[in-house]
């Protein structure tokens, strides 16, 4: 690491051109082959998949992206709602300037001669809905034309007195990007505002921001490019940017606040960079690898989109990690002396270096009061974690539909139409697909529909519908509950358990129960599944990796306790906003529903490796301490008192970071951020400097102890060096500072 370091303090102008020209490579590489992202969160071999692709062979006009057009009439009208001849005209007109938008393969319209037509509308005559149907072959649909579509709609608003429209579907834009960068903007405003406090200079300020924006816009590239070799969900780059704005620059402030304390020690700026770098730099490389390997810890889930959120996100963090041990110090070696603040250059220039003061100060005098009182404050801390982790016990994942977008939005004014008009099972509707092989199998299709009209749950049913070459059939179930309701759920355990199987007794069909609903249910059954193994995995890799850093078997338990009630804390205040609805309408973000599947696996590897870091840079100031005096109590005092300050810093900085992505509107996303946001300030203000130093303390020399014959044959590792010895205090007679000197110059002359 000294060596590294050395190489980018002489080089600085050759690394900072390399992350240049690896930031405008990628920008490059993106603008010519552009990027490649799926919204299908679908897993292969469950019914519903198997369902999915039976529709795709069978009714392939139909199988790409759909939106939907609805339309309504008050009953007061006179003329028929719907069925009125001007408004009849009128949106005839536009569906067919719809079917005319480059992108759009069909328009299914409820005026189309055919039998089927009028259950496009509802039974008052009220309201009307249209689906337009997008070229299977277009992957990702072009804004432009979604706005068209519903241009074209409200165009027919205007031109009818009463007539209400509104266009929902997944391809209706509910927030534009700009929402998404000014929630970038704002948490790293937020975060340098932290740092100005912390360092109280605008200097040292700059540069964690530099080496994240530069390492977190190269990595947001990388992910664009990774998209085409591999399944990358669309909120991965989104995702990924989160996390590396957090540990980008919480990562750059652990080694910029080392390098400050080698500068007030009196080393000079060349000095202070390779002793941070060879320290602080460490650290961080280990606990960037606690963070990939919770990460890596989703593949085996053996999920494709989320190996491909794993990858990118891994990326990400290694650019970080990167970013902070080449770029930092070549950028700390050009501003010099002024990573102090002027007070610091200035009592540095009267009084000489001097010795870090770590028994005095807010954090010494919190670590003493948690020493006095470790009973008391460990159960205060862990009676408000397990009181905020109750939610969980509520835990419901399913599909989060138009139900829950933002009240007054587009697609929330579309699926509160089609629910009033047609009932809540509309926007949901369950699709049966059997696969037709000779008469006898369409003879047991066609008596099904009046198998299922009296089962418990359904509102009604259409079809059978069959493919034109006869080889794939359809029927439609509408549930009599919302698409994330639990009663559609059980609905659909309900068809595939009882009702199928005694409405096709003796009859060789085979149907498969798909839609938006069973298709999320099967997910969840699968996530749930594997989670046992995933959960497993991650916490033995991370516990494997505190034992060899600090030898001891308490260590690594304490910590994996610690994340679990992390974990678990979090995941109650996101069922509480997003699942109870606590504020998500205030917030912007919808009304409640149900958590997505795939959150639980995506939050606990990111809150796995975060909480690591915590551990790794209280912890090993603890450990060094109980290694040279062998007195544990003075250890966990002095370990608190000197890392309570820059830990806190770093966990306002990450705070502010997942806070501000609340603002993007996007409910996934939102979920990460308010669930990031509450693990770190849990972890950081509640476990690392409350409850983890009072068990400690409880804990006595018992925190280090390992079996002898496991100490022989772990491998040494150690986080951190031995720091460089202080300056020698100077002379009465010789400067003490010297305010423009360099690189090779000494910030003192001693």
């Amino acid at each position: 690491m000294a060596a590294l370091a050395r190489w980018c303090l002489r080089r600085r102008l050759v690394v900072a051109a390399l992350w240049l020209l690896a930031l405008a490579g990628t920008a490059a590489a993106v603008t010519a082959v552009g990027t490649a992202y799926t919204s299908d969160y679908g897993v292969s071999g469950t019914e519903s998949s198997r369902a999915q692709d039976l529709l795709r062979q069978g009714f392939p006009d139909t199988a790409g992206e759909s939106d939907t057009v609805v339309w309504h009439v008050p009953a007061d009208r006179d003329g028929g709602g719907v069925r009125e001849p001007a408004v009849r005209e009128r949106m005839g007109q536009a569906l067919r300037q719809i079917a005319d938008v480059p992108t759009v393969s069909g328009v299914t319209s409820p005026y189309a001669e055919n039998p089927r037509a009028d259950d496009r509308i509802s039974r008052d005559g009220e309201t009307a809905y249209a689906t337009v149907h997008f070229d299977p072959a277009v992957e990702e649909v072009p804004q432009a034309d979604t706005a068209r579509v519903a241009d074209l709609a409200a165009a027919a608003a205007e031109d009818v007195p009463g007539l209400r429209t509104a266009v929902g579907g997944a391809n209706v834009p509910e927030a534009d990007t700009g929402s998404t960068r000014l929630s970038e903007a704002i948490g790293v405003a937020a975060a340098a505002v932290v740092l100005l406090f912390a360092f109280g200079s605008l200097a040292a300020m700059l540069l964690p921001l530099i080496t994240a924006v530069v390492s977190v816009g190269t990595a947001y590239l990388v992910t664009g490019l990774l998209g085409h070799v591999m399944t990358l969900a669309d909120f991965a780059p989104m995702l990924g940017t989160l996390i590396g704005l957090g540990v980008g620059i919480d990562y750059a402030l652990f080694i910029v606040t080392r390098h400050r304390r080698g500068l007030r020690r009196g080393l000079t700026v060349a000095e202070a960079a390779e002793d941070a770098v060879s320290s602080a730099g460490r650290a961080v490389i280990f606990a960037g690898a606690t963070v990939c390997i919770a990460l890596l810890g989703m593949l085996v889930l053996r999920l494709d989109f989320l190996v491909g959120v794993a990858v990118a996100a891994s990326v990400t963090v290694l650019l970080a990690v990167l970013a902070s041990i080449t770029l930092l110090p070549s950028l700390l070696s050009v501003i010099g002396v002024r990573a102090l603040s002027r007070r610091e250059r200035r009592r540095l220039a009267w009084s000489g270096p001097a010795a870090e003061e770590g028994t005095a100060g807010p954090a010494a005098r919190w670590s003493a009061f948690v020493e006095r009182r470790p009973r008391v404050l460990g159960a205060l801390a862990a009676a408000l974690m397990v009181v905020l982790a109750l939610p969980v016990l509520g835990l419901h994942l399913g599909t989060a539909d138009g139900g829950t977008a933002p009240a007054g939005s587009p697609t929330r004014q579309a699926y509160d139409l089609r629910a009033d008009g047609f009932g809540p099972g509309i926007n949901g509707p369950l699709t049966l697909v059997a696969e037709i092989d000779g008469p006898e199998d369409r003879s047991a299709l066609e008596r099904l529909p009046g198998a299922l009209r009296d089962a418990q749950g359904v509102a009604g049913v259409t079809g059978p519908a069959v493919s034109e070459r006869g080889g794939v059939g359809t029927v439609t179930v509408l549930p009599d509950s919302a698409p994330q309701d639990v009663r559609t759920s059980q609905l659909v355990e309900r068809l595939r358990a009882d009702v199928l199987p005694r409405a096709l007794d003796g009859a060789p069909l085979t149907v498969h129960v798909g839609g938006l609903t069973a298709s999320y249910d099967d997910f969840a059954d699968t996530i749930l599944e594997k989670l046992p193994l995933f959960l497993g995995v991650v916490v033995a890799l991370g516990s494997a990796l505190l034992l060899l850093a600090f030898r001891s078997i308490g260590i690594p338990v304490k910590a994996a306790l610690m994340n679990v009630l992390a974990v678990s804390a979090s995941f109650g205040v996101v069922v509480a906003v997003f699942q109870w609805g606590w504020g998500s309408e205030a917030m912007g973000l919808g009304g409640a529903g149900p958590i997505e599947p795939f959150l639980p696996v995506i939050m606990i590897s990111v809150l796995f490796g975060l909480s690591m870091d915590y551990q790794v840079f209280l912890v090993s100031r603890m450990y060094e301490e109980w290694r040279r005096t062998g007195d544990n109590r003075r250890s966990v005092r002095v370990g608190l008192a000197e890392t309570g300050r820059v830990i806190n810093c770093a966990a306002a900085i990450m705070i502010a970071v997942f806070s501000a992505f609340v603002l993007s509107g996007d409910r996934i996303i939102a979920m990460f951020g308010i669930g990031l946001a509450t693990a770190v300030a849990l972890d950081a203000y509640v476990l690392r400097t409350l409850l983890v130093p009072a068990l400690m303390h409880l804990l006595g020399g018992a925190n280090w102890w390992l079996p002898k014959w496991l100490d022989r044959i772990l491998p040494r590792v150690t986080i951190e060096p031995p720091e460089r010895p202080q300056a020698v205090e100077p002379g009465a007679d010789e400067p003490a500072f010297v305010p423009h000197q360099r690189d090779g110059d000494r910030v003192s002359s001693g």
